[in-house]
């Protein structure tokens, strides 16, 4: 059994700690008559060492500390535990006159356990990861101690909600971009100072397209989106150069070739060019690394509709074509062989034009199918049930990525009263732990709705201390953002705040957990109708408390389904150490995400993306559902088979599989989790017994986007629970 001491580094637990401390409490107490005799010293370690084991994961001091205090006053020696209680507040004191200096000495260290797996696509050994790690400690502690009010820093640390990114609070930043490529490319845009004009071919588009990929990832914190069909039209400018190019090259040589054979060697170089310009995309963003020491998490959107006219509609075929074969390939590790990347991610949109077997591209979606079966990628949008949701003030229904893992937009018509998306953003999340709503309220139901309305306006005043931070940004600070197209195009010394109004950008009320909470409150899952009416209304008691606010500040408040990846483990502490452990809603590691049917849960697929889709179509804020399946490479029609149940019944669905590799023994299958003589969680070979993670590759969806670099015990935990769904 392990300890996770105050600056995150883990160590064994050892008793006898316990013992002295409760020794030195007990002889500062001058009158004998009030002390403790060493018979129920004794017996008190033994019963916090038996409440420690219980919990099974690795405690940390302030648990320990808090059953110490309770044990001590069980005893009746109420002044050896305000003598205990005295003791730990005054070194409380001294702590909090320095907050970070410990929590960056362990991560220089790499002896943060908490920092090390808090982030599943950071590698924390990198020097430029602990060098935004350490700025993200620094940010956290002048955003507690001066920057956010005491009732929500106190909140977020206690786990009733979770303030997003406090390691970038500090700064004026944002979440996460839906990123105007086509204004970029089409109208030139300004790179570290230097003009960057319209591209003359689709290579070079790519090649700038990773450029500004990489900078707009280092000025906010989030994930981007950009879609391939704002690449199409340079197929096309890139053919009519291949053409004139072999016409020079033909009379140069006197050369006399027919028109259809001119059409077929251009066509084929025009296909290179496609090669290598994809080429460019996937490995540059694998390769890059921004400040904040990671590959820019981007998504890549590819949607056949979104094309201007059909030459356009062919190309961007071409593009996804490539794309989808490239993925199905995969990126080569240090030992050179081939293993599933995380970015970018890409989402497929499924469509009249290839969702059937006689439709013109459905060769395309049958791809994209084999691709999801090896590389866990592309998710699929359904056109169909998107324009049904996302629905504008015209009347009129659109179809457009989300910004990152799954952020969506909301629907806005511009000044011309068509509609936008592209160049929008979102200002920031702060999520509402619903579990602790339902387990504070004991199952009264009255009691339930007083306290989740007072914790929803606890949220809108911490979603108001984000909006009121980007106040006042003057978009000097990242140019590429807010001058150079990205986002907008104003002037020098232009503060932003026209585009945090009249819903330009969203600001995100995120919720987790209602898995558990219909359980606690209702006794029934979600799976079940009783279950069911009562999640709904949870979620509508979230939607009409955004749109009060939404109505009353013209901010566009925005329900989000969060992706907890970290932040799972801290709320299930949270929640055992404030109501211990209540089975079927507290005794896991982890709560379950957003809306989702828990993981353990003995569902189909079908059934699982049915009841989802309820929940999902009321979550406009950002929401995917998934389903857990085996191997399905030689299984290609039962994947096509999901993929069309997607278009008919949800909007944003995706399939996880996996693809792992030993670089040990070169084992290609499954890595699996097991529980080590600590009961620590980890990852081994099952073929070897390799239980080194430098030496393992795990790909693991873990919240939208795919892990690479591991997870904290509670999520490993979740993972290793998922049970199959096909």
């Amino acid at each position: 059994m392990n300890v996770i001491k105050r600056s995150g580094k883990e160590v064994e637990f050892d008793q006898n700690k316990i013992l002295n401390a409760v020794i030195k409490a007990n002889e500062s107490i001058d009158d004998k008559e009030f002390r403790m005799s060493n018979k129920q010293i004794s017996a008190l370690v033994e019963n916090v060492v038996k409440s420690c084991e219980k919990i099974g994961r690795a405690v940390s001091v302030e648990e320990i500390q808090d059953m110490v205090e309770e044990a001590i006053m069980a005893t009746g020696a109420f002044k050896v535990a305000k003598s205990y209680i005295t003791y730990r507040y005054k070194h409380e004191l001294i702590r909090k006159s320095n907050t970070t200096d410990n929590q960056i000495l362990t991560l220089l260290e790499g002896a943060n356990e908490e920092v090390k797996q808090e982030n599943s696509n950071k590698n924390p050994t990198v020097v430029s990861v602990q060098r935004d790690y350490m700025a993200g400690e620094v940010s956290k502690d002048i955003t507690n101690r001066f920057l956010l009010p005491e009732e929500v820093v106190n909140a977020h640390k206690e786990g009733i909600i979770h303030f997003h990114d406090a390691d970038y609070y500090a700064q004026h930043m944002h979440n996460c971009d839906l990123v105007n490529l086509e204004d970029m490319l089409q109208n030139g845009t300004v790179i570290s100072g230097t003009l960057i004009e319209k591209p003359h071919s689709f290579s070079t588009a790519c090649n700038i397209a990773t450029q500004i990929i990489a900078q707009v990832a280092s000025s906010q914190y989030g994930g981007q989106s950009i879609s391939l069909a704002h690449l199409a039209p340079f197929v096309d400018i890139s053919r009519q150069k291949i053409r004139k190019q072999l016409i020079d090259e033909m009379n140069l040589v006197g050369a006399n070739l027919e028109n259809d054979k001119i059409d077929e060697i251009v066509e084929k170089r025009v296909r290179d060019e496609i090669k290598k310009g994809v080429q460019t995309i996937q490995y540059q963003v694998v390769t890059l690394m921004t400040t904040n020491g990671q590959s820019p998490f981007i998504t890549e959107f590819m949607y056949l509709n979104e094309a201007k006219n059909q030459r356009e509609k062919d190309d961007l075929a071409l593009i996804i074509e490539e794309t989808l074969n490239q993925r199905i390939i995969g990126t080569k590790n240090e030992e050179g062989v081939y293993i599933t990347p995380a970015f970018p991610k890409i989402i497929y949109v499924l469509e009249e034009d290839n969702i059937n077997e006689d439709s013109k591209y459905f060769y395309l979606t049958e791809l994209a199918a084999k691709c999801t079966a090896k590389r866990m990628v592309p998710d699929y949008i359904s056109e169909k049930i998107m324009l049904r949701d996302k629905v504008d003030k015209n009347g009129n229904g659109n179809c457009f990525p989300c910004m990152g893992c799954r952020s969506f937009l909301t629907p806005y018509i511009d000044e011309n009263g068509k509609p936008k998306y592209y160049g929008r953003f979102n200002q920031g999340v702060v999520t509402i732990n619903l579990v602790d709503v339902a387990c504070s309220s004991e199952k009264n139901m009255d009691e339930f709705w007083k306290i989740f309305d007072q914790r929803l306006e606890l949220c809108h005043r911490a979603l108001r201390c984000r909006h009121e931070r980007l106040l006042g940004t003057t978009s000097d600070v990242a140019p590429i953002l807010w001058q150079h197209g990205a986002l907008a195009r104003l002037k020098k010394g232009e503060k932003i705040d026209k585009l945090l109004y009249g819903g330009y950008s969203t600001i995100s009320l995120g919720f987790a957990g209602l898995w558990e909470t219909v359980y606690y409150m209702t006794g029934k899952k979600l799976t079940e109708e009783e279950g069911q009416e009562f999640g709904i209304k949870v979620m509508e008691f979230l939607n009409a408390h955004t749109a009060a606010w939404k109505a009353a500040e013209n901010i566009d408040y925005s329900l989000y389904g969060t992706p907890l990846e970290s932040t799972t483990y801290k709320f299930a502490k949270a929640l055992q150490r404030r109501f211990g452990i209540i089975n079927g809603v507290t005794d896991k590691n982890y709560i379950t995400n957003s809306y989702h049917v828990h993981v353990t849960e003995q569902i189909d697929a079908f059934s699982k993306l049915g009841i989802e889709s309820k929940f999902q179509r009321l979550s406009p804020g950002g929401a995917v559902s998934y389903v857990e399946v085996p191997n399905m490479q030689n299984n290609i029609p039962a994947v096509i088979s999901v993929m069309k149940f997607m278009y008919d019944n949800i909007m944003y669905a995706e399939l996880n599989t996996k693809s792992d590799y030993c670089q040990v023994c070169g084992y290609d299958g499954e890595i699996k989790i097991y529980t080590d003589k600590n009961g620590k969680l980890g990852w081994k070979c099952p073929h070897c017994g390799n239980t080194d993670q430098t030496r393992l590759n795990v790909a693991r969806r873990t919240c939208g986007y795919i892990g690479s670099q591991f997870w904290n015990q509670g999520r490993t935990q979740e993972i290793k629970e998922r049970v199959l769904h096909l």
